[in-house]
């Protein structure tokens, strides 16, 4: 492998459902370490595109790539394993379980000990368990959740709630993290938070993130590179400023404000 290849190489890549084409040709090279914003107005096909990447669609066309393997076909665990997490547009987390057990739930595919250490709960099961809660808390600390760790998922404030799916889809250790509308519902300050959060998290995990967001003060004061989405085509990519002054981009938005 060489240190110019890319971590992430979607290649002319295209989705079609019955004579819809939801995605058409779509070409993006993201490098290790990058934060990424795509945008585009609603059903531009940008979730779409991120059930691509973490193989709830099969694309019709075009391949996906991730540190050079390609990623078409694969099952969604498959994918997790490789080093893709996202969260969703809709919050889904486990309501009822604790928060604490909503992030050991990510672990349990990394798990060390054995499913029959866990059946005759042998001293490795125990040992793998502890581990697991440990490594847990120590993400729920990170975003201040720590002090509701026994407490049921859906009884967290919304902004919460969005920051222990966060934590949750790190705690697979991805190498590409998605995000999908992440400040969905938050209100100001929570979406400043955010912002700072993400960088955070970027650069302390050694990550690379896509980020989905309608919110162009988040998206255009986090993000170093953005792509545009219309119609399921890509019809722009440069920095914050090269697009928030791309006719194409303000013409998509229909007057949208991308400043």
């Amino acid at each position: 492998m060489t240190t110019n290849q890319p971590l992430l190489k979607v290649d002319h890549v295209g989705i079609q459902f019955g004579g819809l084409k939801a995605v058409s040709d779509v070409n993006i090279e993201i490098k290790k370490g990058e934060l990424i914003g795509l945008i585009g107005p609603n059903g531009a096909g940008k979730t779409t595109f991120f059930n691509m990447l973490t193989g709830v669609y099969v694309p019709t066309e075009g391949s996906i790539l991730l540190n050079g393997a390609k990623l078409n076909g694969l099952p969604p665990f498959k994918i997790t394993q490789k080093g893709i997490s996202r969260t969703f547009q809709n919050i889904r987390l486990f309501g009822e379980l604790s928060v604490l057990d909503n992030v050991k739930v990510a672990y349990h595919s990394l798990a060390k000990h054995s499913i029959l250490s866990s059946m005759l709960r042998l001293p490795g099961h125990f040992a793998g368990e502890k581990e697991m809660e440990d490594k847990a808390i120590e993400f729920l600390k990170i975003f201040h959740l720590e002090g509701f760790k026994d407490e049921k998922a859906k009884n967290l404030p919304y902004g919460q709630q969005r920051r222990l799916e966060i934590a949750r889809a790190l705690a697979a250790y991805p190498e590409l993290l998605l995000l999908d509308e992440p400040a969905a519902g938050m209100n100001p300050q929570e979406t400043h938070d955010l912002m700072e959060l993400i960088s955070f998290i970027r650069d302390q995990f050694n990550l690379t993130v896509i980020l989905i967001e309608h919110d162009m003060a988040l998206v255009m004061g986090v993000c170093e590179r953005i792509y545009v989405l219309d119609h399921g085509q890509l019809i722009a990519q440069g920095t914050p400023k090269e697009i928030r002054n791309n006719p194409k981009v303000i013409e998509a938005y229909l007057g949208e404000e991308v400043s």
